[in-house]
């Protein structure tokens, strides 16, 4: 299999990243994931990114984490980031990405995790409660949703402009989506992207959402909706980037309906897709909630 490995200078002198890369082995394939914060920490949160960003995302929320006492893991789905990226466009699938999250969670031995998802991070991330439930205690929610295989027309608009740009400018997107995003921090969005063959699963991502009921993902989320509405017995928070107009308010009003006992969202105004951008006083009011720190 072709794979490609992002050179570790592309990640050099990031704008508020300078974390200690670690990585995990699936078969052959590295894995990285940012480890920061006691490894005894009474809380863990598990921060998952989506398309077509990286751990990088959480730069704004890790720090409110880690000053609140809580140990913040945020892997690179593979594809993305420091994560290795194979070449071929059908290497990459739903339960491949599920997969590697379950091992990942396994392996490190997470437990009493909070949740933090948005985007691919939510349709991957919300499927892992309901088979591990004794691991999660607490859930972080923005612009997302469940992959139960129906999709909306602005979802279907935005994934043939994805398949219409086979070397999307990731930089330039998540500078558009985020007014007042510096150069240099969309830069670092570019970093693991030296060339067009490292962005498979950029191009892969937006048609692994299952949009038929008989989709790879559609039957194990619905499994999840299910968990979602009638057994999570754990905290919730929701924040809504109220300017995306693909996952804005209505999907995650919808979504929120899912989600038992969740109180109400926390709703951003000038957010858009991507709300860690802001993230600082998301996770504020987040750990107010639930609580911590």
């Amino acid at each position: 299999m072709d794979v490609l490995r992002t050179p570790d200078e592309r990640f050099a002198d990031l704008p508020d990243f300078a974390y200690t890369p670690h990585y995990l082995d699936h078969d052959g394939l590295r894995q990285h994931y940012v480890d920061e914060g006691p490894r005894d920490a009474a809380v863990t949160a598990l921060c998952l990114h989506g398309e077509p960003s990286w751990a990088y995302l959480y730069r704004k929320m890790l720090p409110v984490f880690t000053a609140a006492g809580i140990r913040v893991v945020a892997p690179d789905f593979f594809g993305f980031g420091r994560s290795d990226k194979p070449v071929d466009e059908g290497w990459y699938g739903f339960d491949r990405h599920r997969a590697s999250m379950l091992q990942l969670v396994e392996r490190l031995d997470l437990n009493n995790i909070l949740l933090v998802c948005q985007d691919w991070g939510g349709l991957i991330g919300l499927t892992l409660p309901p088979a591990m439930p004794e691991r999660f205690t607490r859930l972080l929610v923005m612009n997302t949703g469940l992959g139960t295989g129906t999709v909306t027309e602005g979802f279907r608009q935005w994934r043939a402009y994805c398949n219409s740009q086979p070397d999307l400018a990731v930089g330039k997107l998540m500078q558009r989506g985020t007014p007042g995003m510096t150069a240099a921090e969309a830069a670092a969005y570019d970093a693991p992207f030296p060339s067009m063959r490292h962005k498979a699963g950029v191009r892969a991502f937006p048609n692994l959402v299952p949009d038929a009921d008989d989709a790879a993902g559609a039957a194990t989320s619905r499994e999840a909706a299910a968990f979602w509405r009638e057994r999570w017995a754990g905290e919730s928070f929701m924040a809504i980037g109220m300017a995306d107009p693909v996952l804005g308010a209505p999907a995650m009003r919808a979504l929120h309906q899912q989600i038992r006992n969740c109180p109400p969202p926390l709703e951003i105004a000038e957010a858009g897709h991507f709300v860690q951008e802001w993230g600082d006083g998301v996770a504020r009011a987040a750990l107010a909630r639930f609580k911590l720190g």
